[in-house]
C-alpha cells in the first residue's frame, strides 16, 4: 500500500512539474510572439508617422514654392498657412507615434490613449480650418492648380487620420468605460 502511493505521489509530482515546465515554454514563447509583434507594429508606426510626416512636408514645401512664384498678397496668406501647418505636423506625428507604441494589455484594460487621440482631433479641425483658409485665399487668385492638388492631399491625409481615430477609439476595453467618466 505504501508502495502504491509512493507511485501515486511521484506520478502526480511528475504531472506537476511537466505542467509547470509546459507553462513556462508557453509564457516565453508568447512573450517572444509578442516582442515580435510589438516590433512589427512600431515599424508601422513609425512607417504611418513617417509617411504623414512626409506628406505634410511635401505640403509645405510645394506651398512655399508656390507662394514664393505668386504675385500680391497671397504669397504672403499661403506662405503663413504652410508654416503653421509644419509647425502642427510636429504634434500630429508624435501623437500617432505614442497611440501606436501603446501596450496592447494596457490598452485591453484601460482603453486607447485618449489624450493624444484628442490631441490629434485638435489638430485635425485646425488643419481643416487651414484647408478653409487656403480655399478662400485661392478664390480670387489665378493658376492656382498646384495649391488645389496640396489641398486634396492634405484632405486626405485628413481622412487616413479621421480612419485612424475612429479605429483607435474602437479598441475594446474592459475598463475603458470608467476611464472616459474621468477624463
Amino acid at each position: 500500500m505504501q508502495k502504491i502511493k509512493n507511485n501515486l505521489l511521484f506520478l502526480s509530482s511528475l504531472i506537476l512539474a511537466v505542467a509547470v515546465i509546459f507553462s513556462l515554454i508557453s509564457l516565453a514563447a508568447a512573450k517572444n510572439t509578442t516582442s515580435t509583434a510589438n516590433s512589427t507594429n512600431n515599424q508601422n508606426g513609425q512607417i504611418n508617422a513617417t509617411e504623414h510626416r512626409s506628406t505634410v512636408a511635401n505640403f509645405v514645401q510645394t506651398l512655399l514654392e508656390t507662394s514664393s512664384s505668386t504675385e500680391g498678397g497671397i504669397g504672403e496668406q499661403v506662405r503663413a498657412i504652410a508654416q503653421r501647418q509644419n509647425d502642427s505636423d510636429t504634434t500630429t506625428t508624435k501623437a500617432i507615434e505614442t497611440i501606436q507604441s501603446r501596450s496592447k494589455i494596457k490598452t485591453f484594460l484601460i482603453g486607447s490613449d485618449y489624450k493624444n487621440l484628442g490631441a490629434l482631433r485638435s489638430e485635425m479641425v485646425k488643419t481643416r480650418s487651414r484647408i478653409d483658409q487656403l480655399n478662400r485665399t485661392i478664390q480670387n487668385a489665378t493658376d492656382t492648380a498646384e495649391i488645389q492638388a496640396q489641398i486634396q492631399t492634405l484632405e486626405q491625409e485628413q481622412v487616413k487620420i479621421e480612419n485612424f481615430i475612429k479605429a483607435q477609439e474602437g479598441k475594446f476595453s474592459l475598463f475603458g468605460w470608467l476611464v472616459k467618466m474621468f477624463q
